[in-house]
C-alpha cells in the first residue's frame, strides 16, 4: 500500500507537524510506502531519513511572511498550492492508495481540497484543531478568554470579534471557511478524531460535510531513560507556547498561591510578564531530550490548564508515560488519559481549583505514587507508534477495500441515482 501525508512543516515545531512525522515514520516501519509532502521549505526531521520514505518539498511560502492582501488572498484560495500540489501527485510514480492531510491553513489552503478528491482514492483528515468548522480553528472567544459556543459562520459568530489577531484577520478566516465550505460540498472525507471530546464537539459542527469519523490516538514516543522522582521534584512544570489560552498565567498564579515554584519551557506572547514574576523560571525552547532531563529531575507534576478545547496535547501523554503526575484541565482532550486523583488531577481552568492541585502535590509521597500510578498504567495500555500505525493501516484498508468494492460494483452495470449514491 502507498499513502500520501500531507502536511505543511517537516519538522516537529508543533504538536501536528510532530504526529505527522511519526505517522509517517511508524507506517514507514510497519512496511507502507509513504510520500510525505511538505508544503513550506525548513528542516527537514530525520525521522523521514527512511527506506520507505519518499519527501517532496512544494516549495510554498507561509501566508504569514506575505504581504497584507497577498496573505489574505493565498490564505483564502492559494492557487498556487493547488497547481503544485497537482504537479506533484501526478508526478509520483504510482497512484496513492490513500491521501492523509495533517495540515492546511498556514499555505495550502481550501484549495488543495479539491486536488485531493480529484486523485479518486480515500481522503482522510486528521483534526489536530477545529479548523474544519471554526473560522480562528480553536472554538474559543480571544475577545472573552473562553471557549466558543457559536454555531460556525452563524450570524453571531460573525459578529463576534473573537480572532486573536483583529476583526480584518477574522474576516479573512470567514471567507476562508466559507469557501472551505464550497470546496467540499459533496466531496467525501474522513477524519480522524485524536480524543473523545473532539469526536463529541465537532460531530455535531461538521454537520454539513459529508464526513465519516474515525477515533485514533495520537503516537507517544516516550522519552529515554529511566522513570522521573516527581517526590524530589522541586517545581510545577509547563511545557508549551506561553499563552493565555493555553493557560500559562494560570500556572504561574497558582503555583505561587500553593507555595511552589513554576518553571516554563517554552516561548511566547506571555514570555515577558512570566519572567517579571517571582518564583518562576523561563528558560525558553529546548531540545526534547533537554525538556525531558528537566522534567525527571524538577517537576513534582506538569500542568496543562487550557482554557481552550485543547485536542490532545502530547505533553501530557508524555509525561504520565516518565511518571511525571498531571494536573490537567477538564477542557482538555487529554484529560480522557489522567486519573484523577490516581495519576494527577483534572480541574476546571481556575487559579483555585489549580492551587488546591498542586497544594495536594506537595506531599511527597502523594506525588510518588501518582507518578507511579501514571508510569504504570501507561506501561497497561500504550500510546505506542507501533499501535498508533496498526491503527491507521486497518483505517486505510478498510478505506480502500470499500473504495475498490464500490467500483467494481459499478463498473458491474449498477446504475446509482443521485440521491442513492450520495452528493455530487
Amino acid at each position: 500500500m502507498h499513502v500520501v501525508i500531507l502536511a505543511e512543516f517537516a519538522t516537529a515545531s508543533g504538536g501536528a507537524e510532530k504526529v505527522a512525522l511519526e505517522s509517517a515514520r511508524g507506517l514507514a516501519e510497519s512496511g507502507l510506502d509513504v510520500t510525505y509532502v511538505q508544503a513550506i521549505p525548513g528542516l527537514v526531521d530525520p525521522m523521514l531519513d527512511h527506506a520507505r520514505i519518499r519527501r517532496i518539498e512544494l516549495g510554498l511560502p507561509d501566508i504569514w511572511s506575505l504581504a497584507g492582501a497577498r496573505a489574505a488572498a493565498a490564505g483564502i484560495w492559494h492557487a498556487a498550492a493547488a497547481r503544485r500540489l497537482a504537479a506533484a501527485l501526478g508526478a509520483l510514480p504510482a497512484r496513492p492508495d490513500c491521501v492523509h492531510l495533517h495540515q492546511w491553513t498556514r499555505t495550502l489552503s481550501p484549495a488543495v481540497f479539491p486536488v485531493l478528491s480529484g486523485l479518486g482514492v480515500p481522503v482522510v483528515v486528521t483534526l489536530h484543531d477545529y479548523a474544519l468548522a471554526c473560522p480562528n480553528g480553536v472554538y474559543y472567544r480571544f475577545d472573552r478568554a473562553e471557549p466558543c459556543g457559536l454555531a460556525p459562520l452563524s450570524a453571531a459568530c460573525l459578529a463576534a470579534p473573537c480572532d486573536p489577531r483583529s476583526r480584518l484577520h477574522k474576516l479573512v478566516r470567514v471567507a476562508r471557511t466559507g469557501t472551505l465550505r464550497q470546496a467540499l460540498r459533496g466531496r467525501p472525507l474522513h477524519v480522524v478524531h485524536v480524543c473523545d471530546a473532539s469526536r463529541r464537539r465537532l460531530g455535531d459542527l461538521l454537520g454539513g460535510y459529508t464526513v465519516t469519523h474515525h477515533r485514533i490516538d495520537n503516537p507517544v514516543r516516550p522519552s529515554e531513560g529511566p522513570a522521573a522522582d516527581p517526590a524530589r521534584g522541586d517545581a510545577i512544570a509547563y511545557v508549551g507556547r506561553l499563552t493565555r489560552e493555553k493557560g500559562a498565567d494560570l500556572v504561574a498564579d497558582a503555583a505561587r498561591a500553593a507555595g511552589l515554584p513554576a518553571l516554563f519551557i517554552g516561548e511566547g506572547p506571555l514570555e515577558a510578564a512570566l519572567r517579571a514574576r517571582p518564583g518562576v523560571e523561563v528558560i525558553g525552547w529546548q531540545a526534547p531530550g533537554a525538556v525531558w532531563e528537566l522534567l525527571r529531575t524538577r517537576a513534582r507534576a506538569l500542568a496543562a490548564p487550557s482554557r481552550w478545547y485543547e485536542t490532545g496535547p502530547l505533553t501530557v501523554y508524555e509525561a504520565l508515560a516518565a511518571g511525571i503526575p498531571v494536573v490537567v484541565s477538564e477542557r482538555s482532550g487529554a484529560a480522557e488519559k489522567v486519573r484523577d486523583g490516581q495519576t494527577g488531577f483534572v480541574v476546571v481552568p481556575e487559579v483555585g481549583t489549580l492551587a488546591a492541585a498542586f497544594a495536594a502535590l506537595r506531599d511527597d509521597a502523594r506525588a510518588g505514587t501518582f507518578g507511579a500510578e501514571a508510569r504504570a498504567r501507561f506501561r497497561a495500555e500504550p500510546m505506542t507508534l507501533a499501535s498508533h500505525a496498526a491503527a491507521l493501516r486497518s483505517l486505510y484498508a478498510g478505506l480502500v477495500g470499500t473504495a475498490a468494492g464500490a467500483m467494481h460494483h459499478a463498473g458491474s452495470g449498477s446504475r446509482l441515482s443521485r440521491s442513492e449514491a450520495g452528493p455530487a
